[in-house]
Parts: C-alpha cells; sequence; structure tokens
C-alpha cells in the first residue's frame, strides 16, 4: 500500500494551500493508519471507570460545537449540520468527541476515520477518549472502511495506544518520512 499515494488523493493539494505559509518550520504532524482488514478488535489499554456511554449524536449541533470550543474553537467550523459525530457523554453532557468520516476509495481501498478528536480538559486522564476512538474506529470497520486514517495529528503517540500506526510525517514544506508497506 502506497501511503503517500492515499494521502495526496485524498488531501490534492494539501501543501499548496495557504495555511503552510503560518505554520512553524519546525512542527511536524503525522498521519496514522490502521488496516482494519487485517486487525481484530481494536484494544483500549484501559476502561473508563465512569458511568460514560458512548454514541453518535442526535440533536442541535450548536451543542456539539459548544463542547468542542472548549477544546479547540479553530475546529468549530468542521462540525455543521449533518456531520457525523460520535461522543462520550456524562447523562446528557458531551464530554468527548470526533467526527467520523467514510473518504471513499483511495488506491483501491475505502478509507475513513476518526477525525478532530477531543475531550473536555476537565475528563482527560481517565481513557474516555481512547474508549470513544476505540468504538468509533470499530464502526467504521463494521461499514467496510478498510483503512481507518488518522490526518493531520501531533499526538501520535496517543493513537498508537490504539494500534494505529504513522505511515507518514510532514512539516509545513512536505513530507518527510514515510513507512513502506508491501504486505498489501
Amino acid at each position: 500500500m502506497d501511503y503517500r499515494i492515499i494521502f495526496f488523493s485524498m488531501n490534492p493539494g494539501f501543501f499548496e494551500k495557504e495555511r503552510m505559509n503560518y505554520m512553524d518550520e519546525h512542527d511536524v504532524y503525522a498521519e496514522l493508519a490502521m488496516d482494519l482488514r487485517k486487525t481484530g478488535p481494536v484494544k483500549v489499554p484501559f476502561t473508563p471507570q465512569e458511568d460514560i456511554t458512548f454514541g453518535f449524536f442526535r440533536g442541535d449541533i450548536e451543542t456539539v460545537k459548544e463542547a468542542v470550543a472548549k477544546v479547540d474553537p479553530n475546529w468549530v467550523q468542521y462540525f455543521n449540520e449533518g456531520s457525523n459525530v460520535f461522543c462520550g457523554f456524562d447523562g446528557d453532557k458531551i464530554v468527548s468527541f470526533c467526527s467520523v468520516s467514510d473518504w471513499g476509495l483511495h488506491d483501491g481501498v475505502r478509507v475513513g476515520g476518526p477525525g478532530c478528536v477531543g475531550t473536555l480538559p476537565e475528563y482527560r486522564k481517565r481513557g474516555i477518549g481512547l474508549e470513544m476512538v476505540r468504538l468509533a474506529t470499530e464502526y467504521l470497520k463494521e461499514q467496510g472502511v478498510e483503512l481507518s486514517w488518522i490526518h493531520f495529528t501531533g499526538v501520535a503517540h496517543w493513537y498508537e495506544k490504539l494500534g494505529y500506526e504513522i505511515v507518514l510525517k510532514w512539516n509545513r514544506y512536505g513530507i518527510i518520512e514515510e513507512k513502506k508497506d508491501e504486505t498489501c
């Protein structure tokens, strides 16, 4: 599998976008993937010990946007009516969230993934976010997604706890490292 081809198929002209001019030249980001055709159930290193429930959000998107703004105000623009948002709930309160997307076929592989993953600060370090991403990844697998992809992250080590692997690293100038996988 050529992860570079998949990356550019999903993100044409990515490094030509104006936002690259505003990135620090020393920042390095990662793209991660999990081949859902090869893995069993996604494992999480520990299970939340609280009465947190998980599921797709059904309701007024403004409620999601309020939670997102507490984590990263820049992400609010990515959550709109019709967005597929998977959440962790404490009662009715959204405490963690991620978008869940199916990006279609890229290099002959059906690709999707969780994105804009966040947990409210007062709920962090409890395993809630990991369990939410694990369940979202399982959902994608059930829907026939073959490759779950994490795009544009600076916390690759966090996703690696679930079995995601770094397949590309990049900075504002382009790809600086890639994983070769000839097994597919």
